[in-house]
């Protein structure tokens, strides 16, 4: 097997979901994604070497089914050879598509890939497809599948962190979103050659921890809760709630797209790559559960070869609070090292592009701190995990 690298990064801004119109609201999915490819052809990227593109999306209905990769590909003008596909994996789709293409790239199929995501909550919000799981009384029942918001608090129950534990991280989460640093991975939304958005939204510098836990609690006494006795007896009920507003994710639109490559890539790119895929993992437990990182972790850094100790930055999606919290006490994590600069507390989890904007992200944080390994990993409904690790190399 040869080897897969990163050539270059890059993303939108995160614009939050509003219900009177979001600030992207007005961009549809294909043009989100297809201005980051016109990015990545003006970043040196030659659109007639691209041998595929592969988009993670979630909700793959209306405007993001038939293909919005390929579209996307039709719409920026790259040339008609240029295939592309969509993966989804729920919101471990972004990390599923770049994990896709590494693979195809290390097996010598192909030697250059874009992978990505791209997800507008505004114009196809989540369940628009209408799924099975959540639609189907018996289906739902054989899956296990919840309200997301009973999953993490089931999660946190059972391993016992607290709402206030929940509610500091949320106060760092926007602390941290606030005070990041700007990067040139984010490539500024335009309609009609203007832009409308080019930085993350959402982040409160002035958060507070009496304000947060001030919020009432949101999923205490959700419906769903009689699924999870049935699927796990004995399992705690926190019947007072644990995630709130504050402690979820917020909706956002947004896209990301990966440049990947094999090792003569480099010759056609004429640049030399930023990191490599050291590991790859896709790991499930029994749903309900929202603890799949930990798993999903672990695999990825023993096929790297390394420890959780080697890791110089770890981005986890804030699907809730939970989960950064866990990950950081199951593997003995350094806080200071994770989400360094805030996550989907704050800033918004647009889900099939989550997956490539923690990857950039990760790769901003190594640069600025000249290390090594990032581990990014995000959890996903029905008990599925997804983790990469990433090593710098330029």
């Amino acid at each position: 097997m040869g080897e897969a690298y990163i050539f270059d990064a890059v993303r939108t801004p995160r614009g939050r979901v509003r219900k009177t119109g979001g600030t992207l609201a007005g961009v549809p999915s294909h043009a989100l994604f297809g201005q980051l490819l016109s990015a990545l052809e003006e970043r040196s990227c030659p659109a007639n070497a691209v041998q595929d593109i592969i988009a993670g999306v979630n909700t793959a209905t209306g405007e993001q089914g038939g293909n919005v990769a390929r579209a996307a590909a039709l719409w920026a003008g790259w040339p008609d050879h240029v295939p592309g596909g969509v993966v989804s994996r729920l919101c471990c789709s972004g990390l599923d598509a770049v994990q896709s293409a590494a693979a195809r790239i290390a097996a010598g199929y192909a030697e250059i890939v874009i992978a990505g995501g791209v997800e507008s909550m505004s114009r196809t919000p989540m369940l628009a497809d209408r799924p099975a799981i959540a639609a189907d009384e018996e289906l739902g029942e054989r899956t296990g599948f919840v309200t997301i918001g009973v999953s993490a608090d089931l999660t946190a129950a059972l391993h016992g962190i607290s709402r206030a534990e929940l509610d500091a991280f949320a106060v760092r989460s926007h602390r941290k979103a606030a005070a990041a640093p700007v990067s040139d991975s984010v490539i500024p939304v335009r309609v009609d050659g203007v832009p409308v958005l080019a930085a993350d939204e959402g982040a409160r510098a002035d958060a507070t921890l009496d304000a947060f836990a001030a919020l009432p609690t949101l999923f205490g006494s959700d419906e769903s809760w009689a699924r999870v006795v049935r699927r796990l007896p004995g399992a705690p009920h926190p019947v007072a709630g644990l995630h709130t507003l504050a402690t979820a994710p917020q909706l956002a639109d947004s896209a990301s797209a990966i440049l990947l490559g094999g090792s003569s890539a480099a010759a056609t790119l004429g640049r030399a790559p930023v990191a490599r895929i050291a590991g790859t993992a896709q790991t499930a437990e029994r749903s309900p559960l929202l603890s799949a990182t930990v798993t999903a972790a672990r695999q990825a850094l023993d096929r790297a070869g390394i420890t959780a100790a080697d890791l110089d930055v770890i981005e986890v999606n804030e699907s809730f609070a939970v989960t950064p919290l866990l990950l950081t006490r199951e593997l003995d994590l350094d806080p200071d090292r994770v989400n360094v600069d805030g996550g989907a507390l704050a800033v918004g989890h647009p889900l099939g592009a989550t997956g490539g904007i923690l990857i950039a992200q990760a790769l901003d944080a190594l640069r600025r701190c000249e290390g090594e390994f990032a581990l990014v990993t995000i959890p996903a409904a029905l008990g599925l995990g997804s983790a990469i690790v990433v090593q710098r190399t330029g």
